[in-house]
């Protein structure tokens, strides 16, 4: 009887598996551990990117229908700043919400209820296809403005910086895009969803907001420069 191969990655691999459903997330975390992996355990949306940054991941197992913070969007905004692949659960099965969550940048995604063998094979592929890939979530410090989307931090002049969510997903968003111009209908779509793609003036509270909190002249910008009626461009010479 042919058995699968040997787990030459599992005892290597961290997966996060972020999921509100107690006896699903204790399931998963008894089958993870199981096959060799060492597991991480959240129970909502923002709890699970605070432990991505925190303590980084090789995989994640993320439910759809979080408590606090949709996975899709939970999904859009790890995406700024790491390219972790992604198993999607969700109890829908419609081809519908499949795209969305793959058109997103879910690498797959599976139907609750799930085999759990069906599921340890698709990690192991994941796994494989991405073995030996390291990747270093970008750092950016000019001496006065210091980004780290790694640690989900923003210093001026040494001083940690308060922002708010979508002030920091833009700042995000541009950083990850730096010396290029991102659209408005593409901030708007990747921060507000694409029921929003003509509501500009959204993206210019915000970007006001951001530049204040930066010290930003958006006369004479020293990161965030306005391309008029396109879309916005951080400076990397600062």
């Amino acid at each position: 009887m042919p058995t699968d191969p040997p787990l030459t990655v599992s005892s290597l691999a961290r997966i996060l598996v972020v999921e509100d459903e107690p006896q699903i997330r204790r399931f998963l975390d008894i089958s993870l551990r199981a096959q060799g992996y060492q597991v991480l355990l959240a129970a909502s949306g923002q709890q699970g990117l605070e432990m991505l940054a925190g303590h980084g991941a090789d995989l994640i197992v993320l439910d759809i229908g979080l408590p606090d913070i949709d996975g899709h969007h939970v999904l859009a905004e790890l995406r700024q700043w790491s390219q972790v692949p992604v198993i999607m659960l969700t109890v829908r099965s419609d081809e519908a919400g499949k795209v969305a969550a793959l058109d997103a940048g879910a690498n797959d995604y599976v139907t609750k209820p799930f085999g759990t063998q069906e599921l340890m094979a698709r990690i192991r592929a994941l796994l494989r296809q991405h073995a030996g890939v390291a990747e270093e979530p970008p750092v950016f410090d000019d001496g006065h403005l210091h980004i780290d989307l790694g640690r989900r931090e923003v210093r001026l002049d040494g001083e940690l910086l308060s922002l708010g969510r979508k002030e920091y997903a833009l700042l995000a968003l541009l950083f990850k895009h730096a010396g290029r111009v991102v659209t408005h209908p593409q901030i708007l779509r990747e921060l507000w969803g694409a029921s929003h793609a003509d509501d500009t003036h959204y993206v210019r509270i915000l970007v006001g907001k951001l530049r204040h909190k930066l010290g930003d002249d958006a006369v004479a910008p020293r990161y965030l420069a306005t391309e008029p009626g396109i879309g916005l461009r951080f400076l990397m010479a600062g």
